[in-house]
């Protein structure tokens, strides 16, 4: 197979979640992550999962991974039913969970080594390529403790992508970053999936970092976790997080959600932070 061969885009995945529940059971108490929680997201399409802490926007990113099973409702992947995890759908974490003794480029080539059809030296170039797109060119053979938090990430998605999957997991990759460092990103992945053109699901807390990268934004309240509202952001891209217009659609989002939560008791910082734009 050829650099060129593995390099062509899959077409990316349809997504469909149909009254999807989950729910968790403790010697205290029964949680209701998740309330019949439907959704469509389209081939191709850049979904930003918003709300506060326990609303079950991650667990609902696990279960589309398949690392986690709904009990009740399902999800499918074009047409088929996610049953575990795949090469189709890729995850990013908080964390970049790189393996520390591997460089740079050998973390990016671990995903690729049970990829049928290439052999040790097309890995190689195709891990090299990733790491030129997420611009750690000059940096493949850096040893992940000589990275700065921010490249670590770079590589983590360099890793995610390598494998060319169909659709993109994103679990607030960019929240513990320094917030130039995170304004560096959110260019570089709007550029990234403009060219690579997946199916991407972002969990954020950040209600800006949604409105800055999604073509939509789904808007979750907790307890249980349900969607409550969906906004189509029709800003022209490539976006700036300080703009002005961004701004005005990050504050409309923001004022839904407080409507939502206003008989809830979840803490005023969420607020105060999704207006700063600040992830939590």
């Amino acid at each position: 197979m050829t650099l060129q061969a593995e390099l062509i885009n899959e077409a990316p995945s349809k997504l469909s979640v149909s009254r999807v529940s989950k729910i968790f059971t403790t010697k205290r108490q029964i949680v209701r992550a998740l309330d019949g929680v439907s959704l469509e997201i389209g081939e191709g399409e850049f979904v930003c999962l918003v709300g506060p802490s326990g609303c079950g926007k991650s667990t609902l990113l696990n279960i589309i991974a398949g690392l986690d099973f709904a009990d009740e409702g399902e999800v499918l992947a074009d047409g088929h039913p996610v049953t575990g995890p795949g090469r189709d759908r890729m995850m990013m974490f908080q964390e970049s969970a790189l393996f520390p003794w591997l460089d740079a480029l050998d973390n990016v080539m671990f995903g690729l080594r049970l990829k049928p059809g290439l052999t040790n030296p097309e890995r190689r170039e195709v891990a090299k390529y990733y790491l030129h797109l997420v611009g750690l060119e000059k940096f493949w053979r850096a040893n992940i403790h000589e990275l700065s938090g921010g490249m670590k990430q770079r590589v983590a998605l360099a890793r995610a992508l390598a494998p060319n999957p169909k659709v993109l997991l994103m679990d607030e990759p960019f929240a513990a970053l320094d917030a130039f460092t995170r304004e560096q990103l959110y260019g570089d992945i709007q550029r990234i999936w403009e060219q690579r053109k997946k199916t991407i699901v972002f969990v954020t807390h950040n209600v800006r970092e949604a409105v800055c990268l999604g073509d939509r934004v789904v808007l979750f309240s907790p307890h249980p976790g349900r969607i409550r509202q969906e906004f189509r952001i029709e800003l022209p891209r490539s976006r700036d997080i300080t703009s002005l217009p961004l701004a005005e659609k990050a504050q409309e989002i923001t004022n839904a959600l407080k409507a939502y939560m206003k008989d809830s008791a979840v803490s005023a910082d969420f607020f105060a932070d999704a207006k700063r734009g600040v992830a939590r």
